[in-house]
């Protein structure tokens, strides 16, 4: 053994375990978007997917950081070293990664357990193993003698600039770049070479005088108390918050504002970003600058909120995205001024990430279960005032008489929801002066009197009281929560049209009151991107004609229902829907009637129509209509090669495959024009503007494919209907290959040439 640590030395253990520890964390949290992208067809690319997946990932950091607590309380050096590279190795022979065999349809209920199951038997051991290298790693450090072992959370900020680098080179480089498969190897050539470092960091460490270590570990640290149960409560509920509001906000995201998978990674870059900050030697953010912009960040989501989702899209994700990093650093930051002894580290880290699990298991699954809204989101919201540290308040005698003038303001404000008349209508003209104003009322006891949190929790508790009781939305809302997302149904003020909604887009509405207020009478029009004169329209109408007899029409998407008041007496049409809470919806009269009028006997296929329809008899449908889009999200499963493949086999022998791809946020038509292509198809492309958005007409973007020009009539010849060929320089989405920032970026362009 060596007797003392040289410098040269202490240079090649510095580099070797800062790269371990570097290479892990890039692994970590590379491997959670490309298993979670292999997962999605499973279940119609759902955001809930990602949540689900990011409490199985917290779960298991908890089991890791456990783990790794455990080794360490061994005396002896070499049996941590020797278990843990046999884990490793183990685990390298599950690779490369795949869906467990036994787990390719989900059940009908139970997603999210369901879905736990799947990561825990497919990938469960190796993020294990990947999950205990970094308090692990840091332990073996501080015992190999290098002088900055008495301190060694520096080696955290190593570990979170890795995940924050592969959660953002992941949509940027490595998804438009290389299909799923490549990914895989290279990702399982990364954890080879993890083993490596690893086993040579192991090395290090038995080579290292045993005395060397001991004098990391003493004389100051022998004498520190261990942490009070206080203070490691403290650090689990400060480690908790930001967790919920990381999947609360992704969710608001996918929700209410934009719901596209490439923004889920935004959120949790910045999120570790904040790890990476607070634990530096010198922050480049210092903690008591957080603290006082902590409040105005809090203010400026309750501002956020009361406009609602309307106003401008990078700004809205901007300005929740940038608050939420500053509620971070603030709890975060407290987590790192509060930081133990070296002694403690490895307990210090199973309480940051049993936090992080209760954060991630209240946010992403008790609350949609819970709640028919995005309800969590504002409940962490008030619960990060209490993240703030005690502190004396100034001018004790105004801040004496605070509750009840609290008490009183919080009665004045809400009392007026509960009535009509001039009182509540000047509170809903004015609801974002009056909501921002609490907001701003709880910044300001932070920042001029320094009130206690429980004053600024219950301020903005008010506030957020005050959203519900005055919502944004321009009539009477109910909302529909499922594993797929939150569904609103709007009845507009005069009660002329209900509305279908999720997040900001609108999935189909009905007229139930002429404009001069009498009842609509009779079988209902169908309206939004589904009405006679559209896209939609059009291409059932000419494939009718050019059939000539009553079509068996195959529609991907329920929605509202509207497409069955868009069949004829004779004609067979068959719905797939993988949301039985969208068929409920549909199916009650007091939201929409045109399942009650025009297929009171629907039977819907339940699941995901990838794996439902591929059952179907091939050869039977002249028509079939994919429409199954959540929000602005695609399930991009249901736009590759291979599902066009499917579709074309389900094909009669002139029958036709009608997708529609309006979407403000990506260009879709090149896309499905391209893997019509590549499956012997032509494509014809139309893209109009109504004019009639006031009746709930709105303008579409629809492609139509089949084998021949005949197959689609008339169409072929409308100046409205563009032949398009495929791009020769755009990719062709595959099951294992898509691009959706390429999709973005089109869109940007205006990419539709």
């Amino acid at each position: 053994m060596i007797s003392e640590p040289s410098a040269s030395r202490n240079r090649l253990v510095l580099v070797v375990y800062t790269a371990a520890i570097f290479v892990s964390a890039l692994l970590l949290f590379s491997v959670q978007p490309l298993f979670t992208k292999m997962v999605l067809p499973r279940l119609g690319g759902s955001p809930a997917v990602w949540s689900v997946a990011m409490v199985f990932f917290q779960s298991l950091l908890l089991g890791g950081y456990a783990y790794a607590h455990f080794l360490m309380q061994i005396r002896n050096r070499t049996i941590p070293v020797a278990v843990h590279l046999l884990l490793l190795a183990v685990a390298m022979l599950t690779m490369p990664l795949s869906i467990a065999s036994g787990w390719g349809d989900p059940p009908n209920s139970g997603y999210a357990l369901w879905l736990l199951g799947l990561f825990a038997v497919s990938i469960g051991l190796p993020f294990f193993a990947l999950a205990a290298n970094n308090p692990l790693l840091q332990a073996w450090f501080v015992r190999t003698g290098h002088p900055n072992g008495p301190d060694p959370y520096f080696l955290y900020a190593s570990s979170n600039v890795g995940s924050f680098l592969a959660l953002l080179s992941y949509p940027v480089l490595l998804e438009p770049m290389f299909t799923l498969r490549m990914q895989n190897l290279i990702w399982t050539g990364g954890y080879g070479l993890l083993i490596v470092l690893i086993a040579t960091c192991g090395v290090l460490l038995l080579r290292s005088p045993v005395r060397a270590g001991e004098l990391n570990l003493a004389p100051d640290d022998s004498d520190v108390p261990a942490p009070s149960w206080i203070l490691r409560a403290r650090w689990i509920f400060l480690a908790a918050v930001p967790s919920g509001l990381l999947i609360a906000v992704t969710a608001h995201i996918s929700t209410d504002v934009a719901a596209a998978p490439l923004l889920w990674v935004l959120p949790l870059s910045l999120y570790l970003l904040t790890w990476v900050l607070v634990f530096q030697s010198r922050p480049l953010l210092p903690h008591k600058w957080m603290l006082l912009a902590q409040p105005l960040a809090i203010a400026g989501i309750v501002v956020l909120l009361a406009f609602g989702g309307e106003q401008n899209l990078l700004l809205t994700l901007g300005g929740h995205q940038f608050c939420f990093f500053v509620i971070a650093m603030a709890c975060h930051g407290e987590l790192a001024r509060t930081r133990p002894a070296a002694k403690y580290l490895t307990g210090f880290y199973v309480a940051l990430s049993f936090g992080g699990m209760v954060g991630g298991l209240f946010a992403g699954l008790i609350a949609p279960f819970t709640f028919s809204w995005v309800a969590e989101y504002p409940i962490l919201l008030a619960l990060a005032a209490l993240c703030r540290p005690a502190g004396g308040e100034r001018l004790p005698r105004w801040n004496a008489w605070y509750w009840p003038f609290l008490a009183v303001l919080a009665v004045a404000l809400i009392a007026p929801s509960w009535s009509t008349g001039k009182v509540f209508n000047w509170f809903e003209d004015h609801r974002v002066w009056v909501i921002g104003a609490v907001g701003v009322l709880a910044a300001l006891l932070a920042l001029a009197l320094n009130a206690g949190r429980w004053k600024i929790f219950a301020t903005v508790a008010v506030a957020l009281v005050l959203l519900r009781a005055y919502p944004s939305d321009d009539g009477r809302v109910e909302t529909v929560r499922s594993f797929f997302g939150v569904h609103k149904i709007v009845v507009t003020p005069n009660g002329q049209y209900h509305v279908l909604m999720h997040g900001t887009t609108i999935h189909g509405a009905e007229k139930f009151k002429n404009d001069d207020g009498t009842p609509v009478t009779g079988q209902p029009e169908p309206i939004t991107y589904y009405h006679k004169s559209g896209g939609i329209g059009q291409a059932i109408t000419a494939i009718r004609e050019r059939k000539g007899a009553p079509l068996r029409v195959a529609v991907i998407g329920l929605g509202s229902g509207t497409l069955t008041c868009a069949s004829e007496p004779g004609e067979d049409w068959k719905f797939f829907e993988i949301d039985q809470t969208m068929v409920d919806t549909a199916r009650d009269p007091k939201y929409f009637t045109y399942i009650q009028v025009c297929e009171p006997n629907l039977q819907p296929v339940i699941g995901d129509a990838r794996l439902t329809f591929a059952r179907e008899p091939d050869g039977v449908y002249d028509l079939i209509i994919v429409d199954a889009y959540s929000s602005d999200a695609i399930p991009v499963h249901l736009a590759t090669e291979e599902a066009m493949e499917i579709y074309k086999s389900k094909l009669a022998p002139q029958g036709a495959v009608v997708m529609h791809v309006s979407n403000r946020h990506l260009e879709l038509s090149s896309v499905v024009v391209g893997i019509a292509d590549a499956n012997d198809l032509k494509s014809w492309v139309y893209s109009e503007d109504s004019g009639r958005d006031s009746e709930y007409i709105f303008s579409t973007s629809v492609v139509v494919s089949a084998r021949e020009e005949t197959d689609v009539g008339k169409l072929a010849s409308s100046e409205q209907w563009a032949l398009t060929e495929a791009r020769k320089n755009q990719r062709v989405w595959t099951d294992d290959y898509s691009n959706v920032l390429g999709a973005v970026w089109r869109r940007l362009r205006k990419g539709e040439e």
